[in-house]
């Protein structure tokens, strides 16, 4: 008998093109502020460009908001807070959120286009996370509304008065539901500032609140860099201070709100821990692994940026790991088979390329995809280092890229200790087939959420916070009311 012909195949398929339409969406040109159920211009009378980093093309021109500006939008709160919402029965206010919530469903795959094309992250993670989860969380609220003497026993739950919100670039619509959604459910009125490089989806909210019906007032949206962020920590007739964003500046508002009665809680930065045991199912601990720090870009505080594997198994988990990162493909965020989409802002990027250039220096060896990348845009090959220290810049510091820093270990109490060697505590991943490993490893763990045999996952009934130089406070289910209200 001859021998059978063998067949051979690309580890990357050549996919022809698929791009999701842009025909059916609705820009503006120019966006103003969103005060008092009106838009407004900006007393600045200036407006900053927002660029699409897959194209380098501006979107569209957007309002920078000043003190004054913010100023206005505070009293707007405050009148809609003591006239209108404070007034309103829980049930009242619960249907206007669903309302939000459905109208959100509506018009999911506008927003998920307007998301990919201000932020560069795929149209997948977009349409298929993002744009649900924000309905989701919305929905997951408006069901507590008129349940607060339930959820908080004998504790006479009342809102706080206006909640000042500041959300980062790496996820702006569903940030603005976490925190929007439970401030209106607990009876409180927001001013909430968007991130400077992804405004968009933030007024597309603004005009779905429009449509809602919501009192002029309850939410009002401006937007703007570090000044305009500051000038809403700083006002005192802001009662709560909710930030998601890097640890820096978490701190400094941590030190504005000294000695003030507001409330805070700070989501900031992450450097999480993704653990592979020997017993794990390696297939998809390669896929988790993927998923925790590539498919986003990396730009998640709780990407899993530290890979530790056990030394039994590190040569075929790297090979797989490598074989996988190979296939990806990066590219057009807006094309359905794109893996991995641009990086936020060309600041970013330098960034990035800066830690790359760290680790190089550092003696760390690196590995990376070889695809072709796009001549216009913003652009990073998925990136990994081996033969790193504890003490490694690239193990240590956050990056907020798809950077992976991978080491060994042989024992559970020496990766525990390798894990919680760091000034971040936000989040972590552990892989294995034991029960009994998963709740050792998550008792000893300093991360404020700990996913088993999974990665990414989120739901709006389970909070989400850290520890340390991660921040404070939860948002998401019960503990997402709490920091709401006074109990």
């Amino acid at each position: 008998m001859g021998k059978s012909p063998t067949l051979e195949f690309d580890s990357k398929w050549d996919l022809s093109p698929a791009p999701e339409s842009t025909g059916h969406i609705n820009l503006k040109d120019q966006y103003d502020l969103f005060i008092g159920g009106k838009w407004v211009k900006p007393s600045s009378k200036k407006y900053f460009d927002t660029i699409n980093p897959a194209t380098e093309k501006v979107i569209a021109k957007v309002a920078e908001a000043n003190e004054k500006d913010v100023n206005r939008a505070v009293q707007s709160a405050r009148k809609a807070y003591n006239e209108v919402w404070s007034k309103l029965s829980a049930g009242e206010r619960g249907k206007y959120i669903y309302r939000i919530a459905r109208l959100i469903q509506e018009r999911a795959r506008e927003f998920s286009v307007i998301e990919t094309m201000d932020g560069g992250k795929v149209i997948r993670e977009s349409r298929d996370v993002d744009v649900p989860l924000a309905a989701a969380h919305f929905f997951y609220y408006a069901g507590w509304a008129d349940k607060l003497k339930y959820a908080f026993p004998n504790r006479n739950p009342q809102p706080l008065g206006v909640a000042g919100q500041i959300i980062p670039w790496n996820f702006p619509l569903l940030m603005a539901a976490w925190k929007i959604a439970p401030a209106l459910a607990t009876g409180n009125t927001v001013v909430i500032k968007s991130a400077e490089t992804t405004p968009l989806t933030l007024y597309k909210l603004a005009e779905v609140i429009e449509s809602a019906g919501l009192p002029p007032g309850v939410v009002n949206i401006v937007s703007g860099a570090g000044e305009t962020g500051a000038a809403i920590v700083n006002h005192r007739d802001v009662n709560k201070i909710a930030f998601t964003g890097s640890t820096g500046v978490g701190k400094i508002i941590q030190r504005a709100v000294v000695g003030t009665n507001k409330k805070t809680t700070l989501e900031l930065g992450g450097k999480a821990a993704n653990i592979v045991f020997e017993d794990a199912p390696l297939d998809q601990a390669v896929e988790g692994i993927i998923n925790g720090i590539y498919f986003n870009q990396g730009h998640v505080c709780c990407a899993g940026s530290r890979l530790f594997i056990q030394e039994s198994v590190k040569d075929i988990v790297l090979r797989k790991l490598q074989d996988r990162m190979e296939s990806l493909i990066v590219g057009d965020p807006m094309d359905k088979n794109t893996d991995i989409g641009a990086i936020n802002s060309k600041e970013q990027l330098g960034i990035i390329k800066k830690y790359i250039e760290v680790g190089k220096k550092e003696g760390a060896t690196m590995y990376q995809n070889t695809c072709d990348l796009p001549k216009k845009g913003y652009w990073c090959r998925p990136t990994l280092f081996t033969n790193v220290s504890q003490s490694s810049r690239i193990v240590q510091e956050e990056i907020f890229g798809p950077v992976l820093a991978v080491q060994t270990f042989r024992t559970i109490d020496e990766v525990i200790s390798k894990a919680n060697n760091s000034p971040y505590g936000l989040s972590a991943g552990v892989w294995t087939d034991k029960g009994s490993k998963i709740f050792n490893l998550t008792s000893q763990m300093k991360a404020g959420i700990v996913w088993a045999n999974s990665y990414n996952k989120f739901d709006p009934t389970s909070p989400f916070g850290g520890y340390k130089e991660s921040g404070f406070g939860r948002e998401g289910g019960l503990h997402g009311l709490k920091p709401y209200l006074n109990l």
